[in-house]
């Protein structure tokens, strides 16, 4: 690829002697300007490797065109050399100083002219493969880094469809509640990262149901106090496998496994947080877990009609959940009723089969309280 040079004097024969001098050997492409002005133009547009430019014109001497320059995006470190017969050491210092790199006399054929321009266009062209080496590095790394993401979401999910796969579920409902959770932080105006990553730690809610005796997790009716007190204690479990993780995800995992059972009023457990307390992540998956506990099967129960499980949201808006994280959940209800629905790509594989449909009698086996409690 041909060295890019940018020559800026108001002489247009000194232009044309300077184009001719640094084509001559066929390593450069040069592109010749009358106007600074119009020079600094080109430059915002265009990639160059080397810069000519001489010290007296009109409008705009080469010091302060130097200056102006450099403050283009890309351009710090591009080599200019200043073309003068001035070389004062005022002028020098001075040029040196805007970021000049180094010095061309304005004497044709000079000997020093032709060596020191061969050395501005090998070091141009050796600038441009250390920045097209920088670049690739760049996007190398971005590269890797999504795929760590990519693969950083998988290990989270898998994990959390194994625990899943204890309560006879297909792993749907951990991708369907880090949707609705998404839709909720988004919705919400949180940080885009902390939106991405509710996503990503929202499946992990109920990891501590891996410490739950079968017995009690598939429990077909109601459950008595004593089995109700084992099945809360998986929220204080679950924040006992993700605590003290190195990893920020994990980190946001454990405030949600131990807090998405807490209550906006201060009545849910295990700690009994109340409000603003609770952290946002929790509040957000409570409003997402209980909704979609609410609408589809379990072993104990048919699903509620999902009109219904929206007013129960409505009616505990205050009391169990966050009115903020409700609304946000509400004011997307389409897109809440496409996820319900199944109409998403996941991970993995889309369900094979539909969810359950929706029945019209009132939920049975154990109450919306206690469904929303577990």
């Amino acid at each position: 690829m041909l060295t890019q040079a940018l020559l800026v004097d108001d002489s247009r024969s000194v232009l044309n002697y300077l184009k001719r001098h640094i084509e001559a050997e066929g390593l450069v492409e040069a592109t010749a300007c009358l106007d600074p002005v119009e020079a600094l133009a080109c430059a915002r547009e265009r990639v160059f490797d080397l810069v000519l430019v001489d010290y007296e014109m009109p409008h705009m001497d080469g010091i302060s065109f130097i200056r102006a320059f450099r403050a283009l995006p890309g351009c710090a470190d591009i080599p200019i050399a200043m073309v003068t017969s001035q070389q004062t050491d005022d002028i020098k210092m001075e040029a040196l100083q805007a970021g000049a790199t180094d010095f061309l006399p304005k004497q044709p054929q000079s000997l020093e002219m032709t060596v020191r321009l061969r050395n501005l266009i090998q070091l141009g062209a050796a600038v441009r493969k250390l920045n097209d080496r920088a670049a690739h590095l760049a996007s190398e790394v971005a590269a890797a880094t999504q795929k760590l993401g990519e693969r950083e979401e998988e290990i989270i999910l898998r994990l959390a469809l194994a625990v899943e796969y204890r309560d006879n579920d297909t792993g749907e409902h951990t991708l369907r509640v880090a949707r609705y959770s998404r839709v909720i932080a988004e919705q919400l105006g949180l940080p885009a990262r902390l939106c991405r990553d509710i996503y990503l730690a929202a499946p992990l809610h109920d990891v501590g149901k891996v410490a739950i005796p079968d017995n009690i997790l598939l429990k077909p009716g109601r459950l008595t106090d004593d089995e109700m007190a084992v099945i809360r204690t998986h929220a204080t479990i679950g924040e006992r496998i993700l605590a003290d993780s190195g990893c920020e995800l994990i980190q946001l995992g454990a405030q949600i496994a131990a807090g998405h059972h807490e209550r906006w009023d201060g009545a849910g457990y295990p700690n009994g947080l109340k409000a603003d307390e609770i952290p946002v992540a929790a509040r957000v998956v409570a409003v997402a877990d209980v909704f979609d506990a609410l609408t589809t099967r379990r072993p104990y129960k048919e699903p509620m009609p999902i009109e219904v499980a929206r007013s129960y949201l409505v009616e505990n808006k205050g009391s169990q959940f966050d009115p903020a994280c409700v609304e946000a959940f509400l004011s997307r209800w389409d897109e809440v009723v496409g996820i319900a629905a199944g109409e998403r790509a996941t991970p993995f594989q889309k369900a094979e089969a539909p969810l359950a449909p929706i029945m019209e009698s009132p939920v049975e086996g154990r109450a919306p309280e206690a469904v929303t409690a577990s």
